[in-house]
């Protein structure tokens, strides 16, 4: 049964990297190595690691953010760039694309110019916990399946909140607890031993992928996300489910 109660990250020199537990200043390396290494494959594995579903998950993501002319939005590691890219296509106004991964964003790069995207769009390194933009400067934020990945994800989510203008809303997408009882058996068995091998077979690496499953599995619930939200500073906070809990969709106002 889901807890209600709000999540804390450890407060310890320590930092979860998958079931490990590594010194909490050396994560953040680790997981640009993890990115560094699966980034030639990254779009591949992506199709592979869900059956295509993380492109309809990524529409429902940019249907639910809106974009609109007038707006900026900020999406925080971007990765390849499919939602900054998408949801300037969509006609946002302004994109910045950012990651603390430069390999990554890169590619987000080169795909925006052969899409034709590069007015318009920024590329940015960055940390998602300590954002080098001004208080209340943009209006909308979207991080998909990036937040796992951060050292302190309540970091993040202040980061978020403070830079978001009033009346501006937080969008996150990412994986989370499955609520379909049936799914579970099956859900794990691709996670803990299929996907290794095929990171193994496609981008010549198992143990990443060995990391991310592992990253899945330590992240909030839903609930407790949402809580971690509201602990930030969002208000009416509100999360969607999606193929039965494996990922959601939640977001939260600056009011």
């Amino acid at each position: 049964m889901m807890s209600d109660a709000p999540f804390h990250e450890k407060n310890t020199s320590t930092a979860d990297f998958g079931y490990r537990d590594v010194p909490r200043a050396e994560k953040a390396n680790m997981v640009r190595a993890v990115f560094d290494s699966v980034a030639p494959k990254y779009d591949v594995m992506n199709d592979v690691m869900s059956l295509g579903l993380h492109r309809v998950w990524k529409r429902v993501f940019l249907n639910a953010i809106g974009p609109r002319p007038h707006e900026t939005l900020l999406d925080l590691a971007s990765g390849t760039g499919d939602i900054g890219l998408g949801a300037k296509k969509m006609g946002m106004g302004r994109v910045i694309c950012t990651d603390i991964n430069p390999s990554m964003l890169a590619l987000g790069r080169d795909r925006g110019l052969n899409m034709g995207l590069a007015a318009g769009v920024d590329f940015m390194v960055v940390d998602a916990e300590k954002i080098p933009l001004p208080d209340r400067s943009v209006e909308k934020i979207s991080m998909a399946f990036g937040l796992r990945n951060c050292t302190d994800k309540d970091a993040v989510l202040r980061e978020a909140r403070r830079v978001l203008r009033p009346g501006g809303r937080f969008f996150c997408l990412e994986f989370s607890r499955v609520e379909v009882m049936a799914l579970e058996k099956i859900y794990d068995l691709w996670s803990f031993k299929v996907l290794p091998r095929l990171g193994e077979r496609i981008a010549k690496d198992s143990e990443s992928y060995q990391y991310l499953a592992e990253s899945i599995r330590m992240f909030p619930d839903q609930e407790k996300l949402a809580g971690m939200m509201r602990e930030a500073g969002l208000e009416k906070v509100g999360y969607r489910s999606l193929s039965g809990g494996i990922v959601a969709i939640h977001s939260g106002w600056r009011l």
